[in-house]
């Protein structure tokens, strides 16, 4: 069943001042049971759009008393374009139809058109926008619908009209029309690689270690071009639209932590062998955190082999990306956020104060260089504007009671917020 649309707005100039009123029959937060939403970060807000076809109906857009759109067309500049250190104008919620329990995992939009995209999750969910956002309809590929799985589809990433998808159990859709059209591309039975030779049975990916491996990350780079990452650190390349993959890491990261468990990496004794989060750089250059939280790694291209690093502080780390002048942030289990001492891959890192009010921060998400949006438990959201070095809470999801686990900017005009919610 399709969720009610409610739109939830803030104004910057206010930050403590939510304009729209709650929805119709509000429950308390113990009432609430989890639902997926999808905040979304807007430089726009005019008129609603006409809602696509078979998308969210009229009786859905319950409360909604102007836009839902993030098209820069829509900017409240008029045909002026937002300069990239303008504040975003305001977050605003988005119900989807989707069923109760689906998890969103990833968001995209095709780069020449800003006003179609693509949201992912699990249970075989893919949903479809054509208009920045603001209504999504559910999305039907006939060559990712099979009878016998319940396709969890991981990440989705774009270059010019080329496009990638791919889930778990084993699944790659690539596209050349900017989506119009996707077609199944077979994975090998054998991936190449000296140390890492992955194959497939079951349509799980099972490595020769014998751990299941789960494709959990995709970039396109250019016409035909791809990386993919697995869970347990496997990077492939091709550039042919996936018909051949060539192993960028000749080493799995079980083998490495063992040939440098002496060199003082602690907890490498208790790595389980996957991953729990990998984020990648617009350089091309990794960080991922051990599924314990315990040590993190990167990687950057023409290495070998992950370079594992000692975690600098004493709680775990829950998870770990780039910011916007190339440094790296940290978050650990608990709340805290750290932020790296200058650029590229160090271990050097100064905690950062933050308002989290005791629930834990889940994923850091960059506008600009100084603009960044942090979310986390409980419908935290904290914004910077002076590149981290000091941050404020916004209060736009305060009566939204959610887990918050993903930011992502499209541009420096369109960002998202992935969650998932308690609802009657």
């Amino acid at each position: 069943m399709a969720a009610a649309l409610q739109q939830l707005t803030l104004t910057h100039s206010s930050s403590s001042s939510i304009i729209t009123p709650r929805p119709p029959n509000f429950c308390s937060y113990s009432n609430f049971r989890r639902r997926p939403l999808l905040p979304s970060a807007s430089a726009a807000r005019e008129t609603p759009p006409p809602a696509q076809a078979n998308a969210i109906s009229r009786r859905e857009l319950i409360g909604l008393h102007a836009a839902a759109a993030a098209a820069i067309s829509l900017s409240p500049l008029g045909n002026k374009a937002l300069a990239a250190d303008d504040p975003l104008s305001e977050w605003e919620r988005v119900y989807l139809p989707i069923d109760p329990g689906v998890v969103l995992l990833d968001i995209a939009f095709v780069p020449d058109d800003p006003s179609h995209g693509f949201l992912l999750g699990t249970r075989q969910t893919i949903l479809e926008t054509k208009d920045g956002g603001s209504t999504w309809a559910p999305r039907s590929i006939p060559s990712a619908e099979d009878e016998d799985f319940n396709y969890r589809f991981n990440s989705i990433s774009f270059k010019g009209k080329e496009g990638w998808i791919v889930g778990k159990p084993a699944i790659l859709l690539y596209t050349k029309d900017a989506g119009d059209t996707w077609q199944r591309i077979p994975l090998s039975s054998q991936l190449p690689g000296d140390m890492v030779s992955l194959k497939i049975r079951h349509s799980f990916l099972v490595s020769i270690t014998g751990g299941l491996a789960s494709h959990v990350y995709i970039k396109a780079t250019g016409e035909k071009g791809a990386e993919m990452v697995t869970d347990q650190g496997a990077i492939y390349i091709t550039s042919n639209g996936g018909y051949n993959w060539k192993a960028a890491v000749q080493e799995t990261v079980s083998a490495t932590l063992n040939r440098t468990v002496s060199s003082g990496i602690s907890g490498a004794s208790y790595y389980t062998g996957t991953f729990s989060t990998v984020n990648r750089s617009p350089e091309g250059n990794y960080v991922a955190v051990s599924s314990r939280g315990n040590f993190y790694l990167t990687w950057e291209p023409g290495q070998p082999y992950w370079q594992p690093h000692n975690r600098a502080v004493a709680r775990r780390i829950q998870s770990m990306g780039w910011r916007a002048d190339g440094g790296l942030w940290l978050l650990v289990r608990g709340g805290g956020l750290y932020l790296s001492k200058g650029t590229g891959i160090t271990e050097e890192f100064e905690e950062i104060p933050v308002q989290s009010r005791g629930f834990g921060i889940l994923d850091v998400g960059y506008r600009s260089q100084e603009e960044a949006w942090a979310a986390g438990g409980s419908g935290i959201l904290l914004k910077t504007t002076n590149s981290g070095k000091t941050w404020s809470r916004d209060k736009a999801a305060d009566n939204i009671a959610a887990n918050l686990y993903s930011v992502k900017f499209i541009n420096d005009r369109q960002g998202f917020v992935l969650g998932m919610m308690e609802s009657c």
